[in-house]
């Protein structure tokens, strides 16, 4: 017993550390997670899954399996999917199917698999993993619209890729139960076992959300209910109709995802976290699995297979679904070419292998190592080219990653004027136009609409911000923002206005809400407004090694403000933080201050032999 607790902790404290050096290396986690399974399974033998683990070792893969699905499936909002371009839907619609009509057919006549693991493994690899295509889209800082489509295709095909899968595995249970019985009787029981996993479901996810909507379950109880709701459906669906329980989480999943919980989101949260975990502990149990002979299966035929899917079926299916979609042949053709697979194929291929080989298919193991061949094949090859052949293509934004301001005023539109004179990318939202027609006049890029909205959520691609700044009149709306935008951009990226941590205790937030104060000391929206229309301005100046923070202090106007500096990697900081550490040499500040006398600005610059600290860097 206690070895069995000594390797789960291993587990747990693998993954997780893989995790952690992936975010620190700006590496796809995957690939730390695929070596520490191969450490521990194949090379040092210190993992056995089926031996250490016995009989509840497939059980908990399942179980684990159904609850990343079952997030997938909260991901899945019908209205998002509604408004995404007509390039996205026909990736998913067209080029999802053809995939896996491809796939199938190469897996059976190059990869050498039998029908029933050919077909199951088509419908997995529809799956372009979410987990990797993020992390290089952050990297690789493409344009829009090719960014949009891999992100969308992604989160879309992660759930409808196993839903294929679960699809193709039902077919051919219902083949092994129906022998001697005719196609028309084969075809109704997979229809039975649809119905069936559809109603249960959705039933399910429809009575939830009632109950959440009219109070009957308490928040703090929520998650914890929707959790072991997966885990009972999964086990009760699959004793009434065997494997039909992915199906039914997923189902369940997507019922709750298209209904108006507000709760939903911090729901969200806690699954991603949970499935975090899970799919860190399950992909290295699913590779410490691997034998030796298992590895050395993967011969020629397996090469063939990876090399005909990346260079020709993905590319064909993407081509034909994209004809007059619109996109440039340039988009297509690096959209064709990057689709990389992730953990959810590798842990869909993982379970139903598994279950293959129980029913009597030996390729089932085979199909695990194809998809693992499949994974490090994808995540090799489309990761390291992905930013050169952006660049090579035309396809790279020069933009750096800007800055959120939220709030349309005559301080926020100068403010904007001086970042883009930084070379800072920025755009101002408002829900009021009339708050937008300085920063339009200006020709600021412009939001029109709440940013708590959902068509905000749709529309504001916020992977084109590395900062937010909530500049509005409203203290507590500007601290609602940065609270519901802190967990997605990060807590330390989120600033706001004002100055709540200088008010008394009966009158000041909770530390846990609203964003860092952007100044110190802090100032309010209407002295902000205020000192603006008496022509108070922003300027940026470089700090060096003669000009130091100190004689830049000294040049300043009595009572300016930092507003915030920038470090030479792009990296921002508020001016609050001045009470912390000053800036260095090579950093830039922006200040805002009275703006000085013409002539007492070119004694100042006489007398020191500097350039006009006023001047945009």
């Amino acid at each position: 017993m206690e070895d069995v607790a000594l390797k789960l902790a291993a587990i747990g404290v693998a993954g997780i550390g893989a995790q952690w050096l992936a975010w620190r290396l700006k590496l796809p986690a995957i690939v730390l997670l695929l070596l520490a399974g191969f450490i521990a399974g194949p090379l040092t033998g210190f993992l056995e899954p089926s031996t250490d683990f016995g009989e509840i070792y497939k059980p908990v893969v399942g179980l684990a399996v159904a609850i990343i699905l079952f997030e997938g499936g909260l991901t899945l909002n019908f209205k998002e999917i509604s408004e995404t371009s007509k390039g996205v839907r026909r990736m998913i619609l067209i080029a999802g199917p053809l995939t896996w009509l491809g796939a199938l057919l190469a897996a059976h006549y190059v990869g050498g698999l039998v029908w029933p693991a050919a077909i199951v493994l088509g419908a997995i690899l529809v799956v372009t993993g979410p987990t990797v295509i993020m992390p290089l889209l952050r990297s690789a800082q493409l344009k829009q619209r090719p960014a949009a489509m891999l992100r969308w295709e992604a989160i879309v095909n992660d759930p409808i890729g196993a839903l294929f899968a679960v699809i193709a595995f039902e077919v051919f249970l219902a083949t092994q139960s129906a022998n001697g019985h005719g196609p028309g009787e084969i075809f109704l029981n997979v229809i039975s076992a649809f119905a069936f996993a559809i109603v249960i479901g959705y039933a399910a996810g429809y009575l939830l959300s009632r109950a959440f909507i009219k109070g009957h379950i308490p928040d703090y109880l929520k998650a914890p209910v929707l959790f072991t709701t997966v885990l009972l459906l999964f086990a009760v669906s699959n004793m009434i109709l065997e494997e039909s329980g992915l199906l039914t989480v997923t189902v369940m999943g997507i019922t709750l995802a298209n209904t108006r919980i507000a709760s939903l989101t911090e729901m969200r949260r806690f699954k991603e976290t949970v499935t975090v975990l899970l799919v860190s502990g399950v992909f290295i149990l699913l590779t410490a699995a691997l034998d030796w002979e298992t590895i050395q299966s993967l011969d020629w035929h397996a090469l063939g297979f990876v090399l005909l899917l990346l260079f020709v079926i993905r590319p064909v299916a993407v081509t034909v679904a994209t004809i007059g979609a619109g996109l440039t042949w340039q988009e297509r053709l690096l959209v064709g070419w990057i689709a990389p697979r992730g953990i959810v194929a590798v842990a869909i291929a993982g379970l139903f292998g598994a279950s293959l080989v129980g029913a009597g298919v030996d390729d089932g193991q085979r199909m695990i190592a194809l998809t693992f061949a499949v994974v490090v094949g994808s995540i090799l090859l489309h990761g390291f080219s992905l930013s050169p052949l952006s660049r090579i293509l035309g396809l790279k934004t020069t933009n750096k990653p800007g800055v959120l301001l939220v709030g349309g005023s005559k301080w926020s539109t100068s403010l904007a004027r001086r970042l883009q004179a930084m070379e800072i990318p920025v755009t101002i939202a408002d829900a009021n136009w009339n708050h937008l027609s300085e920063a339009r006049l200006n020709d600021i890029p412009v939001h029109f609409g709440d940013v708590l909205s959902e068509h905000s959520h749709h529309h504001l691609a916020l992977n084109k911000f590395s900062t937010l700044i909530a500049v509005t009149d409203n203290d507590a709306y500007n601290a609602l923002v940065c609270t519901d935008f802190g967990p997605e951009m990060g807590r330390s990226h989120v600033f706001q206005i004002g100055a709540y941590k200088e008010k008394s205790e009966r009158k000041a937030l909770s530390f846990t809400l609203g964003g860092r104060q952007l100044m110190s000391p802090g100032i309010s929206y209407s002295e902000l407004e205020q000192k603006t229309h008496e022509g108070w301005t922003f300027q940026s100046t470089r700090i060096t090694d003669e000009f130091t923070f100190e004689k830049f202090q000294n040049s300043r106007p009595d009572g300016t403000h930092i507003v915030l500096w920038r470090k030479p990697d792009g990296k921002l900081i508020p001016g609050k933080a001045i009470d912390d550490h000053q800036p260095q040499p090579k950093d830039v500040i922006l200040s805002f201050a009275m703006a000085k006398p013409e002539k007492e600005a070119v004694k100042v610059q006489t007398e020191k032999k500097l350039p006009d600290p006023k001047l945009p860097e």
